[in-house]
């Protein structure tokens, strides 16, 4: 018995293994880690070997900060650490020509270089001008013209290594990254749907309510970063060489599919207001209409996870059923407009969703260009 779990487990192992050496996207970030590290080492090589710089650390350094996720970015980021590069060599130099190097001038340094790190063009590069003043100053070099040139000379050495290594070396898409996030939220909703029709069934509770419109806003916050990740693919088409790069700056219904997702998490937070302010008050379910009610819910959130278009228009005509079935005053007039109300929106997430089940974002990121070659 202890081999069979032992078995199991081997198995397993093996098919995670198989996953990740099929998967594209590890792929592309094994592959993005060691061009990072390629590029530095082949930063400091022309910097020491060939340009006969001596102690030249900046080129790595450059290089290994530039080789960013796309090459857009990398060139972006390039322009900014030379920018800062160079404000930080000035700095060191003003400051060693007029204070020399002390306690007092040396935090004077790093304030002004943090301080100019803030503007607008050198935003999120507010230490790399102070650091290259306080490692310039230090090593007593920001007096030393010619050194203050090897030190620019070094650092743009690395940043023209990095991104070239970057756009020519298998520069990356990350469309494919950002369809999985997008077709993620969208099983996510699909999961909390039948998550409500289960607990439903045991009858509703104040605690449940909170819990279903708590995961709601966090299903929110997914598809914020789903939305960043649609804009890197976006801008990893940018100055990319490879063929297929138009396509992926303009990565198809992905604003779409969130924007449908993003409703019918409005609708799920309504629908679980309503069974929480008026229906589990009441205690006056019908019968004959909480069981088909709760039956249609799980039935959209078991489509939604496994995209079934066809199961949720099914769905949507069977919920159009159900309201005329209740509608001839088989219902108290009390309740209809709460039984109405969860009606229209399960219609609406149905409606929504079967939208986004239709696109299957992934296997249009696959289908696309060089994309399945790993």
């Amino acid at each position: 018995m202890g081999g069979t779990a032992q078995g199991g487990m081997n198995a397993g192992y093996r098919a995670r293994l198989h996953r990740a050496l099929r998967d594209p996207v590890a792929w592309t970030d094994l592959i993005q880690m060691l061009k990072a590290a390629g590029a530095a080492v082949a930063a400091w090589v022309i910097a020491f070997e060939v340009a006969g710089l001596p102690q030249p650390f900046l080129a790595p350094w450059a290089a290994l900060l530039v080789v960013h996720s796309t090459v857009y970015r990398s060139f972006w980021k390039g322009a900014k650490q030379i920018s800062a590069t160079v404000l930080g060599v000035l700095l060191a130099w003003g400051t060693g020509s007029l204070f020399g190097l002390n306690p007092l001038a040396l935090g004077m340094m790093l304030i002004a270089g943090l301080l100019m790190g803030r503007t607008r063009w050198l935003r999120n590069e507010a230490t790399t001008a102070a650091a290259t003043a306080m490692l310039v100053l230090t090593a007593g070099q920001s007096t030393d013209g010619s050194v203050l040139l090897g030190r620019l000379l070094d650092t743009f050495i690395g940043v023209a290594v990095g991104v070239v290594v970057n756009m020519l070396v298998w520069p990356p898409f990350r469309d494919l990254t950002a369809a999985r996030a997008v077709e993620a939220v969208g099983r996510r909703v699909g999961a909390l749907l039948a998550q409500m029709a289960d607990e439903l069934g045991d009858g509703c509770r104040d605690e449940d309510v909170e819990e279903w419109v708590r995961q709601s806003h966090h299903l929110d916050e997914t598809v914020n970063e789903a939305w960043a990740l649609v804009r890197q693919a976006r801008e990893s088409g940018r100055l990319n060489p490879r063929r297929g790069s138009v396509a992926v700056r303009e990565p198809g219904e992905f604003g779409e599919i969130l924007e449908r997702t993003g409703q019918s998490l409005a609708e799920v937070r309504s629908m679980a207001r309503t069974l929480g302010y008026s229906i589990t008050d009441t205690h006056e379910w019908d019968e004959g209409f909480r069981d088909r009610w709760i039956g249609l819910l799980a039935e959209t959130g078991w489509a939604i996870q496994h995209p079934d278009t066809r199961r949720l228009g099914e769905i949507r005509v069977r919920l159009r059923v159900l309201a005329s079935d209740y509608s001839d005053d088989q219902l108290s007039a009390r309740y209809w407009p709460e039984y109405g109300g969860l009606i229209l929106n399960l219609r609406n997430i149905a409606t929504s969703m079967d939208e986004v089940a239709d696109s299957d974002p992934v296997s249009a990121s696959l289908r696309g260009p060089l994309r399945s070659a790993l």
